[in-house]
Parts: C-alpha cells; sequence; structure tokens
C-alpha cells in the first residue's frame, strides 16, 4: 500500500480553477519545463496534467506541461466502461449480471481480468476509439490486440472523457451510465484513494493508473477523477511516466495536481 504524497509546492495558493474543453484546443497553462521543475519532477520523469472548473466560465482546459501522449494503464479502465455502457444501449440492452459484475470490480479494484473481458466485448481498440469519436475524444489510441493498459492518451483527452461523465453539457452517456460511472468512481478501495484526490478539501471521485515498463523498470502512473474544493467541482488529469518506482510517482502525480489546481486558481 502507498502513503498519500505530502509535499505541497509553498509558492502557490491552495484554491482551484480552469476551464473546460469539448474537442477544442486547451487554455495555455506552464511549458513542459516550467512544470517539471514546479513539480519537482525528477531524472526521466515526465508529467502532465490539465485542469476544468465545471462552475467556472470557460470552455477549454488549463493544462501543464508537455500534453503529448502517455500510456493510459487502468485509467482506460473508466474509458472502457463508457465504452460498454455506450455499446449495450446501442443494442437496446442493459448491461448483463456478469457485465455489471466485471464493471464493478474494474473500477472499485482496478480488475484486470474484468478490464480484459469488457475490453474484448467492446471489441478491443476499435471499439474504444469508435466510442471515443462520439464522445469527443481526439488524441487517445487503443492498446494493441489485449494489451488495454498500453493505450495512449493526453491530459486534455481525458478531461474530454471526464466531462462526458461529469459535466452538464450534452453527452452520449445518458444519465443512468453517468451516474453509474461517477458513483463507481467514489467507491475505489481505500488503498487506491490517492491521486487527484490529494486536491480535494471535500468529495472525490477517480481512477488512477500504474505501470512498470519492463523495458526499462520505469513506471506510469496516472490519475483522473473529479474534486471538489473551495466550493467548485474540478475535473483533473494528470499522466506521468519515468518514474523510478511506483510511491515516486504518486508523489509525483500528487505534487502535480496540487500545482496544476492551483496555478488555474491564480489566474
Amino acid at each position: 500500500m502507498l502513503n498519500r504524497s505530502l509535499s505541497v509546492v509553498a509558492a502557490l495558493v491552495s484554491l482551484f480553477a480552469g476551464a473546460a474543453p469539448a474537442a477544442v484546443a486547451a487554455d495555455a497553462g506552464s511549458g513542459p519545463a516550467d512544470f517539471r521543475t514546479a513539480v519537482g519532477a525528477p531524472g526521466q520523469a515526465r508529467v502532465a496534467a490539465a485542469v476544468l472548473d465545471l462552475d467556472g466560465p470557460g470552455r477549454e482546459p488549463a493544462v501543464y506541461g508537455d500534453d503529448a501522449r502517455y500510456d493510459t494503464a487502468s485509467i482506460v479502465k473508466v474509458d472502457i466502461l463508457a465504452a460498454m455502457l455506450l455499446h449495450a444501449r446501442d443494442h437496446r440492452r442493459d448491461l448483463t449480471a456478469r457485465e455489471s459484475a466485471e464493471a464493478e470490480v474494474m473500477i472499485r479494484e482496478s480488475d484486470n481480468a474484468a478490464a480484459t473481458a469488457l475490453w474484448r466485448a467492446i471489441g478491443e481498440a476499435p471499439g474504444l476509439e469508435s466510442a471515443n469519436r462520439r464522445l469527443g475524444l481526439v488524441a487517445t489510441e487503443g492498446g494493441p490486440g489485449g494489451l488495454w493498459g498500453l493505450t495512449r492518451t493526453t491530459a486534455a483527452d481525458q478531461i474530454r472523457l471526464l466531462r462526458a461523465v461529469f459535466g452538464t453539457g450534452p453527452t452520449p452517456l445518458d444519465a443512468a451510465s453517468r451516474s453509474r460511472i461517477a458513483t463507481l468512481m467514489t467507491e475505489i478501495s481505500a488503498e487506491q484513494s490517492w491521486g487527484v484526490s490529494a486536491a480535494a478539501d471535500a468529495g472525490w471521485a477517480l481512477k488512477n493508473g500504474w505501470l512498470m515498463r519492463t523495458a526499462t523498470g520505469r513506471w506510469d502512473i496516472n490519475s483522473i477523477g473529479r474534486v471538489t474544493a473551495g466550493g467548485h467541482h474540478y475535473l483533473v488529469a494528470v499522466l506521468s511516466d519515468g518514474s523510478a518506482s511506483m510511491p515516486d510517482g504518486v508523489n509525483l502525480v500528487e505534487r502535480a495536481v496540487r500545482t496544476a489546481v492551483a496555478e488555474s486558481a491564480a489566474r
């Protein structure tokens, strides 16, 4: 189990703000080098974050760091569930009892076998990408074959996915599907409740991802979700790779989420 990372960037304020996406360009934030310095990214580690204030007037996310594609690892499980719910609705049916059980453990416990079953059910990468076109994602590529964890995405695209679940505008997901995903993201098992929750002073909903790349021994660590702070609701996505260990990556992600939302608030 992992301890929550605890360092706060002293120069930043603690309230939050941002802007909202559809399929539009992201608002300028900090450049890659500036953001890496601000969050103390060590060595080979890369990190990017995107923040959206659901209660703000903007229509674009504030993006910090290098918004290139990163491996999703297990954050893709939210996308898989959204695609599965769209697939079921297209066929005028509810999820089966087995699919429902798989969806629950896939999100709450990050169960990989359940994710593989639902990945196959949606048609693997082509099915995910078809659903994502409907959901407004523009920069996410499904992983090869059964390797759903090697799906590639950007922080800004993850905000687009989160907005389809938590936003107030039109979305291909019906109200029941949105509620289902959102509720499961509030029921994450205790040992996995790190990540974007570090920026919350009230409620949160999240999904984390972690993966050690065998070729390098370095870690992909990601976190996406909604946080409530200062009376506002924020969608946040933080993606990283190149950390020397999982705890290092978790600490980096939590520093990044605090920094990104604080910088957004100061605008």
